[in-house]
C-alpha cells in the first residue's frame, strides 16, 4: 500500500466537509494531512494599510488558516481517516496546494468543488481547477453533494 498521505483541503465550506466525507469513504483509514492556505490579504485587510500600525497579516491569516485545518482533521478523523492539520501562507491560493502536495509527496489531492459554470466561474475563479492544472499529480474535485428531491 501507498505510504504517501492523502493532500485534502479545507476551508470548513460545505464542498470542503463533503470532500472529506468523500476521501474518508474512498480512502479508508488512510493517513491524511488537512490543509488551509492562509490569503495574503483579506479583503478587510487591504483597508488596514491606511492605518498608522499595521498587523502581521501572515501571522494572523495563518493561525485562522490552521484553526480550520484542525476542525477538517478532526472531522477526518471522526470519519475514520489518520489526520493532521496542516496550514501554509500563499498566493495565489493554488501555490500554496501544489507547494503543500510537493513537500508531502502527496497519493492525492482531494478537494471540494462550488460547481460554479459559465461567467461565475470566469469571475471568481475555480481554485479546484487550478490545482488540477498545476498539480502534476492526481487531483480528485469531490463535486457538491447532490440534493435529494422530494
Amino acid at each position: 500500500m501507498n505510504e504517501a498521505p492523502l493532500l485534502i483541503c479545507y476551508d470548513d465550506s460545505t464542498g470542503a466537509r463533503h470532500a472529506v466525507e468523500s476521501a474518508a469513504t474512498l480512502f479508508p483509514g488512510r493517513r491524511a494531512v488537512v490543509l488551509d492556505v492562509a490569503p495574503a490579504v483579506t479583503a478587510q485587510e487591504s483597508l488596514a494599510d491606511l492605518a498608522p500600525v499595521i498587523p502581521n497579516f501572515e501571522e494572523i491569516n495563518t493561525a485562522d488558516a490552521l484553526s480550520k485545518a484542525r476542525v477538517g482533521a478532526e472531522l477526518a478523523r471522526e470519519h475514520g481517516l489518520e489526520a493532521e492539520p496542516r496550514a501554509d501562507f500563499a498566493a495565489p491560493t493554488w501555490d500554496g496546494v501544489v507547494e503543500a502536495a510537493n513537500d508531502l509527496d502527496a497519493a492525492v489531492i482531494v478537494i471540494g468543488s462550488r460547481g460554479l459554470r459559465g461567467a461565475r466561474e470566469v469571475f471568481e475563479g475555480s481554485l479546484s481547477h487550478e490545482v488540477a492544472e498545476h498539480a502534476g499529480r492526481p487531483v480528485l474535485i469531490v463535486p457538491p453533494a447532490r440534493q435529494e428531491s422530494h
